[in-house]
């Protein structure tokens, strides 16, 4: 079963995602490469260029144009290191925007692991003082889960100012409209009226 929908958003044809957050982190965040250089970074630790091309499986040009993208959307950040008798070079590191995206990247990883691996994944996430296996979840304020049914989609208070401010924009220009289409009209009456005399 879906999501629910607010009323105010039953008739999919009466609005469009146009500021949807997922197709903008899906800016952000590019190709299939991103995500799994953000892989390496969120859940493994990687940090450093040459083991993001070798576990990532990429070119060092590719690697160099997905990591200076992650970077410049904020999600990881250059730090210089220098080994000694070496120049300096660079370590990606997330930033707290970036570690954000950690339960969508598990939540991914256990997607694939519970649909596209059924012999079993190599890895597990689990609860580092328990070891029971944890998982990515719809979590209330309150602290309780929830399931999908459980949970709906409604406009949110800066969506609805949006709106109105937009319908009252339409009105205002529907209303200019009217306003010169009269003056046209009573213009057009005066300058035929003003011929006859």
């Amino acid at each position: 079963m879906n999501i629910k929908l607010d009323r105010s958003l039953a008739d999919l044809r009466s609005w469009h995602p146009d500021e949807c957050g997922l197709a903008m982190a899906l800016d952000a965040i590019g190709p299939r490469s991103s995500m799994l250089i953000l892989r390496e970074a969120l859940l493994y630790g990687t940090r450093r260029f040459e083991l993001f091309v070798e576990r990532v499986g990429v070119t060092e040009a590719v690697a160099s144009a997905r990591l200076k993208q992650l970077t410049e959307a904020g999600l990881l950040a250059r730090r210089p290191y220098k080994e000694p008798g070496s120049r300096t070079r660079y370590e990606y590191v997330p930033t707290d925007k970036g570690r954000d995206l950690t339960p969508v990247v598990l939540a991914l990883l256990q997607w694939g692991a519970k649909h596209l691996q059924p012999e079993g994944a190599p890895l597990a996430v689990v609860d580092d003082a328990s070891e029971q296996p944890v998982r990515v979840g719809f979590v209330a304020q309150d602290g309780t889960e929830r399931t999908s049914e459980e949970l709906r989609i409604r406009p949110t208070e800066h969506a609805r100012r949006a709106a109105r401010a937009s319908r009252a924009a339409r009105a205002a220009r529907a209303a200019a409209r009217g306003g010169a289409a009269r003056e046209s009209a009573e213009s057009a009456g005066e300058d035929s009226g003003g011929g006859k005399g």
